[in-house]
């Protein structure tokens, strides 16, 4: 039987659904993040690569020690362990990030 659900079934937030691969037998899971300015994550990191896809609006995105602003149509891609986090430059940030994992791992290392 194919895997179909709503979005919202995996809602955690106003801000975030996530979706982890294990539920339907694959191993990648995502994110669909809505943000408006000010709206991101603090500095984490996970033991693999995530990629970011950003659909509408910008973000400022730490990647490592680098800043980078990545806007609406851009793919960012960030390699296992690397400290991270993004925040939203405007209202409307969308965007799916892809963790090659069956599962959410992320160490927190601020909030």
């Amino acid at each position: 039987m194919p895997f179909v659900r709503p979005i919202d079934d995996f809602r955690l937030s106003p801000h975030a659904a996530l979706f982890e691969g294990r539920a339907a037998g694959v191993e990648v899971s995502s994110f669909i993040i809505d943000h408006n300015r000010g709206g991101g994550p603090g500095l984490h990191t996970h033991p693999y690569a995530e990629v970011f896809i950003v659909l509408e609006g910008e973000a400022r995105f730490t990647i490592g020690d680098d800043e980078v602003d990545v806007s609406g149509g851009n793919i960012a891609v960030v390699p296992p362990d690397t400290p991270h986090k993004f925040e939203a430059l405007e209202d409307g940030l969308r965007q799916v990030t892809i963790h090659s994992s069956p599962e959410l791992i992320q160490i927190e290392l601020e909030n």
